[in-house]
């Protein structure tokens, strides 16, 4: 399908949800309802203000699929590197005991069990900015924001003619998590699940979520808190409930702040005894500065001719803040020098942070205020990339009426076991497109060529 075409089918569908439900308040307050009963929230904000999904064609589905598939497998060939390579290792900022636990083998051969890689797609283009590679949230929120869609005519309607494709990441997970359940060497034929991490995370209704659907398959599952968990010498436990397999939620650093290796989960992992996913080993990829050892010529040995043609067209460059010279574009720059001088076209990022939490967008901020974050990046652990472009599109939202707001989108495709399927759709009015800075998401749906 060319992408003016789809455009077209959009439009028309737009005007019909606005001309049908401008001021449909009864519309309105049953969306907010059932997203409220789903969990579809963050903390107690509904997540989804839009009145349709967001489209796809199938071409450039599969264009970003298989993309994020070759980088996916790019990082593992990094963090591996990494383990045998302290130079490698070094330029990724991992913390002692990060790096203590990076070197425990968990019990399987994949990196990623389950990951995110965060786009933005400007026209046939897109560029992939960050590697959620911990376990990212929002693989349960597909079929839920499905649900919320489906109570709008115009919608259905539109889906009943025209050929398309709806995502089930949250099906992809609990196969990923078998799979490698099996490869560990778990033989229970239906494992406890525990979905580990903090009580009362802004995130917690999508672990309900996912429990729902793991226990509707028949794998009983528990949301628990680290400091719920006892360890016997051989088992894993929160409570009276044996955990076969430990769905890791909480992020590793803020782990690992709060408790050290007496930590009952830390031991059962060293001794062998809990399968993770995923594993403390993700780390090494999870830091954003794994893109600047991808985008460095220097370290071009460690990925396949195939893997670096996706690089150079698909990772904006990046490097770590430092006063040093690098390359850009084959030619030798001073860094420091280079980015006071162009602070329009590059953003600060922490190297491990979520969120959009300590990001200096250098375009909307002043040159003063610019100098001073590269003055306070280079006395902790930053990244610098270059810009990206990413697509405006016009949405119909709800509050008291329909309002038409040209928004910021990004698709971030879901990996499981390295294979895409599905992805979180964010959408914003500011620069960061985050659910944690105010924005917003909905469902994916990918129309067939024809």
């Amino acid at each position: 399908m060319k992408h003016e075409e789809l455009n077209e089918k959009i439009g028309k569908l737009e005007e019909a949800i606005y001309k049908n439900h401008f001021s449909d308040t009864r519309l309105f307050t049953e969306l907010t309802e059932i997203q409220s009963d789903l969990g579809l929230l963050y903390d107690n904000r509904p997540t989804c203000p839009f009145l349709r999904p967001h489209f796809l064609s199938r071409s450039q589905y599969d264009e970003i699929a298989n993309a994020a598939e070759i980088i996916a497998e790019a990082f593992r060939s990094l963090a591996f590197a990494a383990l045998d390579n302290k130079e490698i290792l070094t330029k990724l900022d991992l913390t002692e005991k990060e790096e203590r636990m990076a070197r425990i083998n968990p019990g399987y051969d994949k990196l990623c069990v389950t990951s995110r890689l965060d786009t933005f797609v400007a026209g046939s283009d897109f560029k992939f900015l960050e590697y959620n590679a911990e376990t990212p949230a929002g693989v349960g929120d597909q079929m839920q924001l499905e649900i919320v869609l489906s109570h709008i005519p115009e919608i259905k309607d539109f889906l009943a003619e025209n050929k398309h494709w709806r995502p089930k990441p949250h099906q992809l997970l609990l196969q990923s998590l078998f799979k490698t359940y099996r490869e560990f060497g778990g033989r229970k034929g239906k494992p406890n699940i525990a979905i580990v991490d903090w009580d009362g995370v802004s995130t917690e209704s999508e672990f309900y979520i996912l429990k729902d659907y793991f226990e509707s398959m028949g794998f009983k599952t528990l949301v628990a808190d680290p400091h719920e968990l006892e360890y016997d010498g051989g088992k894993l436990y929160a409570g009276d409930f044996e955990i076969d397999i430990f769905y890791k939620r909480i992020l590793i650093h803020e782990f690992l702040e709060e408790f050290d290796e007496t930590h009952p989960f830390i031991r059962a992992y060293a001794d062998g005894n809990i399968f993770m996913v995923n594993s403390f080993r993700v780390k090494l990829a999870h830091k954003k500065a794994s893109f600047a050892i991808l985008t460095d010529e220097k370290y071009e040995y460690l990925f396949t001719p195939n893997q670096l043609e996706i690089i150079k067209k698909h990772i904006p460059w990046t490097r770590k803040v430092k006063n040093c010279k690098t390359k850009l574009d084959n030619k030798e720059i001073d860094l420091l020098e280079f980015l006071r001088a162009n602070r329009e076209t590059f953003l600060l990022k922490p190297n491990d942070d979520y969120g959009g939490k300590g990001i200096v967008l250098g375009w909307e901020t002043s040159q003063s205020d610019w100098e001073t974050a590269l003055s306070e990046a280079l006395q902790d652990s930053f990244i610098v990339q270059e810009r990206a472009e990413i697509e405006k599109i016009v949405f119909p939202l709800f509050a008291e009426e329909v309002t038409m707001e040209e928004l910021l989108v990004d698709f971030d495709p879901f990996l499981f076991l390295n294979k895409v399927e599905g992805g979180l759709v964010r959408l914003s009015s500011s620069s960061l497109v985050n659910i944690t800075q105010g924005g917003g998401q909905t469902a994916l749906i990918v129309l067939e060529d024809f």
